[in-house]
């Protein structure tokens, strides 16, 4: 009788000590499709307000303290509360705010922030909330570019600033404005979320895994075997083959169209996308871009794919396109404008003599 009380004893410390070892996480295995592959298949959203780059402030911090996600996320609901005032009616464009938040200032304040949805929160994986998408270079900045293309950016830069050429027509105008890819680099290579429409549906057969990007309607087709065509073959987004690495999908993109140079990536550029699902509401989703002729280093960066409801509506760009032939149309009126001062200037100049 003394041994099976001790025994039971034994047995309750044991029971008693169990919570603690349970309360470690032990590594997350993805479920299965019918294919037996790891299952990333779902609705999933990249909405976040931690930035692309790392305020220098960080240093080489990745991870932020509790205080300074809620000074953040505070600091954005109140950006947000302000943006949806309703506007004067009776507001000229001259007299939109001057600053009105996330880099926009003068006539691109005209969206209230009910039109937008960049999201709400830092991004969370793992418990580590992050300072900034890129966590390589360890400051969580992109690297120093090459002489070369630091000049080239110079000289593109110059030239916009310079002339009034890129309101020529339709061809000079952004991949976004013409409806053929989002602004920014939301359906990618890299896929990085935006001011608004950070939605994807992944669906998964034997040979693909697909991702419809909400923003701008794209799809992208991520073959399971095969070989790039051809160099000279350029496609929108690339032309993308993945293998599975444990549960990582692990994608390999060549044959960028040279219109959709991320951050002035050339021709030779690397892209390396991996897609783990850590939990059964999350899906970290890594990229790796490495381009010697534009920068000194290769850089990485790791962004958090959420759960989310479905579905995805269609995003039909054209049907509501009013800004490009506005835009067009605003150049040529300003042309008209100044070649009737000019007349009207010449014609007062002559009379005067």
């Amino acid at each position: 009788m003394k041994l099976a009380l001790i025994s039971s004893a034994a047995v309750c410390v044991a029971l008693a000590a169990a919570p603690a070892a349970l309360a470690q996480p032990g590594a997350y295995h993805a479920p299965r499709t019918a294919y037996g592959q790891p299952d990333l298949q779902g609705n999933w959203t990249n909405a976040t307000i931690t930035p692309f780059e790392r305020d220098a402030k960080y240093g080489e911090r990745l991870a932020l303290t509790d205080q300074e996600v809620k000074e953040l996320e505070s600091s954005n609901a109140q950006l947000v509360a302000e943006g949806n005032k309703p506007t004067d009616p009776n507001a000229k464009v001259t007299d939109l705010p001057t600053n009105c938040g996330r880099g926009f200032t003068g006539v691109d304040c005209g969206y209230n922030s009910a039109w937008v949805d960049p999201g709400t929160k830092i991004i969370d994986m793992g418990g580590v909330k992050r300072a900034s998408i890129l966590v390589s270079p360890a400051n969580g900045r992109l690297p120093k570019m090459t002489p070369e293309a630091a000049a080239r950016m110079q000289a593109r830069l110059a030239s916009a600033r310079g002339g009034r050429g890129s309101f020529d027509n339709p061809e000079n105008r952004s991949l976004g404005e013409r409806c053929i890819l989002s602004f920014g680099s939301s359906a990618g290579p890299p896929m990085l979320p935006l001011l608004y429409n950070n939605n994807y549906q992944i669906v998964q057969t034997r040979d693909e895994v697909a991702i419809e990007v909400e923003m701008v309607h794209d799809l992208r087709h991520i073959r399971l075997a095969g070989a790039h065509p051809p160099a000279d073959v350029k496609l929108w987004m690339g032309d993308s083959i993945g293998h599975w690495e444990g549960d990582t999908l692990v994608v390999e993109t060549a044959n960028m169209r040279p219109e959709q140079n991320f951050r002035g990536a050339s021709a030779g550029s690397k892209i390396v996308e991996r897609f783990t699902r850590v939990a059964p509401n999350q899906i970290k989703y890594s990229f790796t871009i490495d381009d010697p002729q534009v920068y000194t280093a290769p850089y990485t960066g790791e962004v958090a794919l959420n759960a989310t409801k479905g579905p995805l509506y269609e995003y039909a760009c054209h049907e509501g396109n009013y800004a490009l032939p506005g835009i067009l149309a605003g150049a040529r009126t300003e042309e008209k404008q100044a070649l009737a001062a000019a007349k009207a200037a010449a014609a007062g100049g002559g009379s005067n003599e």
